[in-house]
Formats: C-alpha cells, sequence, structure tokens
C-alpha cells in the first residue's frame, strides 16, 4: 500500500507541471496585453513609459519559456505571485478562501452520500415498486435542475418565503444548508442511479442463491454478499463526483455570497488577474488529485483483490 501511495504522489508531478504550463500558456497568448490590465488594476495612467516598465517589471519582455521557467521556480516554493486586485500573495489569498470551499464541498459530499446511497439501495430492493418510481424521479430532478437555479429557488422559498434559513453569508449550519443541498443535488441524482443499478446487478447474481441455499438470513445476504460487493463501482464514481462539487460549488459560492475560492476565481477572470488565476488553477488541481487519491486508497482498503495485489508488489 505504501508503493501505491508512493506512485501516485509521483504522478502528480508530471500532471502538475501539464496544468501549469497549459494555463500559463493560454494567459498569455490570449487577447490583450498584461500589462495593460496590471495598471489597470494598479490604476496607473498607461503611458508608453509605464507599460515598458510594466513589461519590465513583469518579466513580460522575455521569451515565453524564460518567463514560464521563472514563475515555475517560484511556484515550486509555493511563491505565485502577488494579485494585481487584492495586492497580496496569492498563496495567502487562497489559504483565506479556500477552506470555505472546501467546507461547502465536505459538506455537499455528506449530503450526496446520505441521500444518494439510502435511496439508491432501497429503490433496488423495491424494484418497480413505488419506492423505486419516487427515487428515480429524485434522481432525474437532481440531474435535471442546474444547480444555480436551484440555489435562487431555495432563497426565494426558506429564506425570503418562510424565513427559516439565512440567504447569503457563512456562519454556522443555517449557513451550510441550503448551499449545500443546491451543490449536491445533481451529484446526489447521479450516484443514487448508479448505487441502484449496482445493487441490482448484484441481487442477480448466482452466487446468492447458493448463500440462500445455505439458510442465511434475507439481512446477512443484502449485508455481506449484496451491498459491500455493490458499493464498489459508487465508490469510484465518487473521485469524479468530487470534480463536480468542487465546480458546483464554486458556482453557487456566487449565488449564496459565500465565501470561498469562487467568488475570487471570478474575480480574477473579469479583471484578468493572471498571478490569481495561475495560482488558483494549480492549487485547485492539486486538492482534486488529493482528493482522488484519498478515494483511491479507500477503494483499495475495501476491495480484497486490490488490497492482496499490492501487497504482493
Amino acid at each position: 500500500m505504501t508503493g501505491f501511495i508512493a506512485r501516485r504522489l509521483a504522478s502528480l508531478v508530471p500532471l502538475l507541471l501539464v496544468v501549469s504550463l497549459a494555463i500559463f500558456v493560454m494567459l498569455h497568448l490570449g487577447r490583450g496585453d498584461p500589462a495593460m490590465d496590471y495598471l489597470r488594476l494598479s490604476q496607473i495612467p498607461p503611458t508608453d513609459a509605464a507599460v515598458a516598465q510594466a513589461r519590465a517589471d513583469l518579466g513580460l519582455d522575455r521569451p515565453l519559456a524564460v518567463q514560464y521557467l521563472a514563475w515555475l521556480g517560484d511556484a515550486v516554493r509555493l511563491d505565485f505571485g502577488h494579485s494585481w486586485v487584492t495586492h497580496r500573495a496569492v498563496l495567502d489569498d487562497l489559504a483565506i478562501f479556500v477552506p470555505a470551499t472546501l467546507e461547502l464541498t465536505a459538506a455537499a459530499l455528506a449530503l450526496t452520500l446520505a441521500l444518494a446511497l439510502p435511496l439508491g439501495v432501497a429503490a433496488a430492493l423495491a424494484r418497480d415498486r413505488w419506492p423505486d418510481h419516487l427515487a428515480r424521479a429524485v434522481a432525474f430532478l437532481g440531474v435535471c435542475v442546474p444547480n444555480f437555479w436551484l440555489g435562487y429557488v431555495l432563497i426565494l422559498v426558506f429564506a425570503v418565503g418562510l424565513g427559516w434559513l439565512p440567504a447569503m453569508g457563512r456562519g454556522g449550519l443555517s449557513h451550510l444548508l441550503l448551499p449545500a443541498i443546491a451543490t449536491a443535488a445533481m451529484s446526489a441524482g447521479v450516484l443514487l442511479r448508479l448505487v441502484r443499478a449496482s445493487v441490482l446487478g448484484h441481487l442477480s447474481a448466482r452466487h446468492l442463491l447458493f448463500a440462500r441455499a445455505r439458510g442465511l438470513p434475507r439481512r446477512t445476504v443484502i449485508g455481506r454478499h449484496v451491498l459491500l460487493n455493490a458499493m464498489l463501482p459508487p465508490l469510484t464514481a465518487v473521485g469524479l463526483t468530487l470534480g463536480e462539487l468542487l465546480g458546483g460549488a464554486m458556482v453557487v459560492e456566487v449565488v449564496f455570497g459565500w465565501p470561498g475560492v469562487g467568488r475570487y476565481a471570478l474575480q480574477a477572470i473579469s479583471n484578468r488577474d493572471f498571478p490569481a488565476l495561475q495560482g488558483f488553477v494549480v492549487v485547485m488541481t492539486l486538492v482534486f488529485v488529493l482528493c482522488n487519491l484519498a478515494v483511491d486508497i479507500a477503494y483499495a482498503w475495501l476491495d480484497p483483490r486490490l488490497r492482496l495485489g499490492l501487497a504482493g508488489r
């Protein structure tokens, strides 16, 4: 297992290099002059002398490859430069905003699992009966409704209409509930259908006939021989769900005024804040890959075949 984790961590290096190079090239080959953006955000008149000085200060007068290597050398030391909007170190900004996004994503993931797992299992065990139809309708609505639109509906009903929950800001559980629901709805719908299909596939497996023939109680058959095996495919999908939840959380943050990294990224995009955008993409890529690594480790722990295979290496 240790070797497996070490190999996965080593694979982060080329991935982060590719991502950092891609975002660096796309930003610097886009329309406009970064020096002009820097002067505009710094409220400095864009005279010819000021533009030339800005290009020299930012290193934009050097070849693109040299610029990237210089930025990469700083990034390895976790120095992503200073935001042109906030004038603070990008890493300091991300340290402020990323925890709020991770809190919302973790709450949405917990809500996704709490809804999808029991409803998916209940739908499979009651196939073609009313619990199955109800669960499938919930999954259909969750997949079809955009999370930002659902966020506005939740605010209109529970914050404005009923006055039960706050509409904006970050605080306690009451502030977290509505944005977590809006973020989790689509992922819960997808995972619910996957759990249902996986459980149905194992319910028709031949080894269950032998288990029942041995006189094992239905609860034991379902719990040990169906659910444990049926949870492996959904667990694999959780890794992709984390990426979907992170992206959805950053959209929902704007709707609910949640002080997360999504609002920070949107501000950086609208202002063409190059250092903030580069640091944001690299850090969020690292967070996503580490979350997937945690899922892979959990998968290896649950699946004896994979665990034995890793032990033999």
